[in-house]
């Protein structure tokens, strides 16, 4: 474990931490958890349990200590003996976000800072928050750095922007807050979300032999693979703290700021037979950003997976398992689908808590 007395603000772990992820059994948190038992360190999660049932593929049987809790109400006690936080844990999408927005800022901004405060209390050194290239929203003038002004388009990525500025404030010499900016991200997990782009556009070709695109197909959206966003978090984990402390940094890789209508043309190649069909029909989203990674190639790390990889992926685990209309159509791989079925059968309260009878265990 890392110790304040002795390697105090320049501190490099040589050893393995005991390392806390929030939002664990989410669809990057899956895929993280994994990644750091294989590393070597010690993991605990922390979820809500919401997608505790779910899975698209088989989950990983790794043994790690599992904590079910809602992040609003992780207390000191909880952290204490952590060397390091990665949280995740949030509401993790736009859609979602403006289900309501005010519970959106409680739990993506207020719980984030309220968790940081806590850690810092307990002890803990090291807080590398999963944040997002959404904030920069309109942003055509070419590649944008993490110096860029933000313009965030949605509750969620407000709740990012409000997160970030609070989490600097508490940077010290015992206490690093590091901001992951992720990209879109793309790939399989055993919490699967066929919400995001890539594996959205996948799936119509795979089903219908049309690769069917609801805008007119010409934002930009950066894009990452869930498993280089992983390896991020762990490489992070091995960086002196002096470096990258009250740092931001977008996760990506330049050749990945593609247009929608580009990945469908991917999918498109990867599915012979299949055509592309723009409906335009959401005209009002008009988020569109190509973000610049040199600052992350810097420090020596650069995403592997290219989304033409991705979706060779994507499109072998769909065959392999039978993907169907049923998995497309299915409430457990669409996250607001999902949240508003938990409401619906009385297992989540307007708010987003556990109904008591209900909470995980």
């Amino acid at each position: 474990m890392e110790n304040h007395k002795t390697l105090g603000f320049i501190g490099k772990s040589k050893r393995n931490m005991r390392v806390l992820v929030t939002g664990n059994e989410g669809y990057i948190g899956s895929v993280l958890t994994l990644k750091l038992l294989e590393t070597g360190h010690e993991v605990t999660g922390l979820d809500i349990g919401i997608f505790k049932d779910v899975a698209f593929v088989p989950r990983s049987t790794e043994k790690f200590t599992q904590i079910y809790k809602d992040i609003r109400d992780v207390t000191e006690s909880d952290l204490l003996g952590f060397d390091a936080i990665i949280h995740l844990a949030g509401l993790s999408n736009d859609p979602l976000g403006e289900l309501n927005p005010e519970i959106t800022f409680d739990i993506n901004h207020r719980a984030t800072v309220e968790l940081a405060k806590n850690a810092k209390k307990a002890g803990v050194l090291r807080f590398l928050f999963s944040s997002s290239c959404s904030m920069y929203g309109v942003a055509n003038d070419g590649l944008v750095n993490e110096l860029a002004s933000f313009d965030p388009q949605s509750a969620y990525a407000k709740a990012k922007v409000f997160a970030e500025r609070d989490l600097l404030l508490l940077k010290d010499d015992f206490f690093s807050p590091v901001f992951l900016r992720n990209s879109t991200v793309f790939g399989v997990s055993p919490r699967m979300r066929l919400d995001l782009i890539v594996q959205n556009l996948a799936a119509y070709g795979y089903l219908n032999g049309i690769v069917t695109i609801l805008s007119d197909g010409s934002p930009w959206r950066p894009q990452v693979h869930v498993e280089d966003v992983s390896l991020a978090f762990a490489f992070f984990l091995t960086l002196p703290r002096h470096i990258i402390s009250g740092q931001a940094y977008n996760i990506g890789r330049n050749e990945n700021n593609l247009q929608i209508k580009d990945i469908a043309e991917m999918v498109r190649s990867a599915i012979p037979g299949t055509s592309i069909e723009i409906k335009n029909q959401n005209p009002a989203d008009n988020r569109s950003y190509k973000v610049d990674f040199s600052k992350l190639a810097s420090l020596g790390f650069v995403p592997k997976r290219s989304v033409s990889n991705g979706i060779e992926e994507i499109l072998s685990v769909y065959k392999k398992i039978g993907f169907s209309h049923n998995h497309f159509t299915s409430d457990n791989f669409i996250t607001i689908k999902y949240y508003q079925k938990m409401i619906k059968d009385g297992v989540l309260d307007a708010s987003l808590c556990y109904i008591k009878s209900h909470v995980p265990k």
